[in-house]
């Protein structure tokens, strides 16, 4: 490919509209165009990245099993209604009507489709396992679709679904692509890591989040460097700290007037915030109130409430709310509450002794509140958040946190859709069992924008060889010179036909506007052809991750390359 014929263009201003690094250089370097908010258009650059990001995925995942098909993206109702998944997946679901008035969805996933289809042709266990894949766009309505290509309506997905006669076949499958995904992530040259999360809306048992380490990142992640623990602050286990013993001394209240916030409350009494009880409010998705209680200086994980709670989505309560079921914004505990109202405390709550918790009083709080004793009716469980300097759950020692781009996930699925779609088979004593299932899933186009958000310095993308657009760019220092444009010909040819993916640029441009471009765009390597190489046999390579520059006579330049190559 000639840069004149490239269709790239670039920009030397960032859009005031891309707020991260992967989004402005992506817009910069020509690659993407808006066409709607969270609806790109994807130019060739982006184009020939997301290719081969999809080669390696389909190298892996046949050679771990996989039989590649495609589904339709229009979906019809009756499927996600006859999983019960029609009403309750929620508005980020793109909606619609045909002409006839039969309701449909772009679909978001492929759950229900996928198990029909199987639902309709497997009848034994002769035919399993069965693990069917295809790469395709997805639709989700975010509410505010932002990051470029990180938070879209319209992307691109790999999505995976195993069918297996059993619990252990199904293990062996999810392990298959656990190990498949390590290779794609691997192969694409990323810095990642498998952290442990939950499964959201898809349902099942464990799961995995294969989760690119960028600062960008909309994931936290707890790790531990002791062991190999690693998790999503949305999962991440956390143990039960139990607070020394103490004589329980008798329930009282006294005045905190003003005192709204667990630090007014705190620095009112003259007792640390670890002594006191904090209450967030939430509403589910019926408007019922949901009330959690945490000590004062942890923070609600709203993942493991809403689990904790069976709700399918949790907003915070309005005062109104709040009033009905018996709570004083701002002074609530569960003491005094209406019967029937859900109330979670967290495990750690409930180990504390002669706590300060609110009164559902205007201006009043309780002191010498003993959980085991004051609280009744809650559900009890782990719903904080997990916090850099919290035990690891496996060996005990810190966790600390870090920043990621989530880029896969692999889910258990169990009977969930197979029993809610009757998809069953025959076993090896002629019975009727449902089909056991995985999912797992890889974003195409969010691995292209995580890795621009992992690989890029001041001047653009640095690209990894593997899904570099181009692996190199040659470029003649002035065009309008006969013979560096011969000589500048000759290699780019020499490196086609050793089956090299490379750019010449032949635009009678100057020389430092080629070579700002070639470093936005990000090629591997840069090759320059000038005015020694064609009067000293001297070609320049140019490594763009390190800014290394190397000189090698023509002879040799071709195997020094094709070395250089093998080592991005």
């Amino acid at each position: 490919m000639r840069t004149t014929q490239l269709y790239a263009p670039t920009l030397r201003e960032t859009p005031a509209e891309a707020e991260v690094i992967s989004h402005q250089l992506m817009l910069r370097a020509g690659m993407i165009r808006k066409a709607a908010g969270g609806v790109y258009t994807y130019l060739p650059l982006a184009w020939r990245v997301l290719r081969k990001i999809e080669e390696i995925v389909r190298e892996e995942t046949d050679a771990a099993g996989g039989q590649e098909l495609s589904m339709p993206i229009m979906q019809p109702s009756e499927l996600w209604k006859e999983s019960g998944r029609w009403e309750v997946y929620g508005e980020e679901m793109f909606r619609l009507h045909d002409r006839h008035g039969r309701e449909f969805c772009l679909g978001p996933t492929h759950e229900e489709m996928i198990t029909s289809l199987v639902r309709d042709e497997v009848r034994s266990y002769k035919q399993l396992p069965l693990m069917l894949y295809q790469i395709q766009n997805k639709y989700r309505d975010e509410i505010r679709p932002r990051f470029g290509l990180m938070r879209g309506r319209e992307f691109i997905m790999k999505d995976l679904y195993s069918f297996d006669k059993d619990e252990e076949g199904m293990n062996i499958s999810y392990k298959k692509m656990y190990d498949a995904y390590t290779n794609i992530f691997t192969r694409c040259g990323l810095q990642f890591r498998p952290v442990e999360a939950d499964n959201g809306a898809i349902g099942g048992g464990h799961s995995h989040e294969f989760t690119v380490l960028a600062d960008a990142g909309e994931s936290e992640i707890a790790y531990c460097s002791s062991c190999d623990y690693a998790a999503s602050n949305e999962k991440a286990e956390l143990r039960v700290i139990k607070a020394p013993a103490e004589e329980m001394l008798p329930l009282e209240k006294t005045a905190t007037p003003d005192c709204r916030t667990i630090e007014k409350v705190a620095e009112y009494l003259k007792i640390s915030v670890e002594k006191t009880i904090k209450a967030v409010a939430f509403q589910n998705e019926k408007g019922e109130v949901v009330l959690a209680f945490v000590r004062g200086d942890h923070d609600v994980n709203e993942v493991k409430l809403q689990n904790a709670a069976g709700s399918i989505e949790l907003r915070m309560a309005d005062e109104q709310a709040i009033l009905a079921v018996g709570g004083i914004p701002g002074f609530m505990s569960p003491i005094g509450l209406k019967k029937g109202t859900t109330v979670v405390v967290d495990a750690t709550v409930m180990e504390m002794y002669n706590a300060v918790a609110g009164a559902n009083e205007q201006d009043v709080h309780y002191r010498n509140v003993n959980p085991k004793r004051d609280f009744q009716d809650a559900i009890v469980t782990d719903i904080r958040l997990i916090q850099e300097g919290d035990p690891c759950p496996h060996c005990g020692q810190r966790v600390k946190m870090t920043r990621g781009i989530e880029a896969g996930q692999v889910f258990t699925l169990g009977t969930k859709y197979s029993e809610a779609l009757h998809a069953t088979f025959l076993d090896e004593n002629g019975r009727e069992k449902p089909l056991v299932m995985g999912c797992y899933g890889i974003g195409v186009s969010r691995t292209m924008a995580a890795s621009i958000e992992q690989n890029n310095d001041e001047h653009g993308i640095i690209w990894p060889r593997a899904i570099a657009p181009y692996e190199v760019i040659v470029v003649p220092v002035n065009a309008k010179v006969a013979e560096q444009l011969s000589l500048a010909e000759e290699i780019y040819t020499s490196l086609k036909q050793a089956g090299i993916d490379v750019m010449l640029d032949d635009r009678k441009e100057r020389a430092g506007v080629k070579f700002k471009d070639a470093d936005l765009i990000g090629y591997p390597l840069r090759i320059t052809v000038g005015p020694k190489s064609v009067e000293d046999n001297q070609i320049e390579v140019r490594v763009r991750r390190t800014g290394e520059t190397l000189n090698y006579t023509k002879d040799v330049y071709l195997e020094k390359v094709i070395a250089l190559l093998t080592k991005l």
